[in-house]
C-alpha cells in the first residue's frame, strides 16, 4: 500500500502524524487479514510500533503487510513500513509492528482461519517467532500465565 504524506497528515514540524501512520498501518494489516480469510477480520491487538525515524510532508510511504501465521480464529500480521524522499530517492524502513486480527461471520461470530503453511526462509522464521510474540501478547493481556508459556520460557531456560 501507497500514501503521499499530505500537508492534513502531518504535525507543527512537517512530520507525518504517528495516529495516521497507524491507521494506514490498521488498513493495509486488515486487508492482508481478509485476503487471507475471505472474509471479515477485525484488529484484536497492535504489538508496539517504534518510529525509528520521522516521516517527512511530501514523502512517499509503503506499506508491506503479510500474515505470518495463523492459528485457530486470530492470525498474526506483520507490517514494514519504508519512506521514500521522491526529490532525492532516499528510501529508508520507518517502522515494523505484528498486528493480530480475528476472522468474524457476518454476525460477528469468530471463525476458523485457513492454515498458514510457510515457503521461504524469512517466512518460516516469522512463522516459529510467532507463537513466541502470541504467548507474550497472552501474558501481558492477563489470558494467559507466564507459567504456561512454553515457547517463551524455552528462550530463556532451554534445559527445560
Amino acid at each position: 500500500m501507497n500514501e503521499l504524506v499530505l500537508p492534513n497528515d502531518t504535525n507543527a514540524l512537517n512530520n507525518l502524524m504517528g495516529g495516521r501512520l497507524l491507521h494506514w498501518m490498521d488498513i493495509a494489516a486488515s486487508i492482508s487479514a481478509q485476503k487471507h480469510c475471505n472474509r471479515i477480520a477485525a484488529t484484536a491487538s497492535v504489538d508496539n510500533v517504534s518510529f525509528k525515524q520521522p516521516i517527512k510532508l511530501g514523502d512517499v510511504v509503503t506499506i508491506k503487510a503479510k500474515v505470518s501465521r495463523t492459528f485457530h480464529s486470530s492470525l498474526e500480521v506483520r507490517l514494514v513500513v519504508w519512506t521514500e524522499n521522491i526529490s532525492t530517492g532516499a528510501k529508508a524502513k520507518s517502522n515494523e509492528a505484528f498486528y493480530t486480527f480475528v476472522s468474524l461471520d457476518e454476525n460477528g461470530k469468530v471463525m476458523r482461519i485457513p492454515e498458514l503453511i510457510p515457503e521461504t526462509e524469512e517466512e518460516m522464521q516469522l512463522f516459529d517467532g510467532a507463537l513466541r510474540r502470541r504467548q507474550l501478547r497472552l501474558i501481558l493481556a492477563g489470558k494467559m500465565k507466564p507459567d504456561d508459556a512454553t515457547e517463551l520460557k524455552a528462550l530463556f531456560f532451554p534445559e527445560i
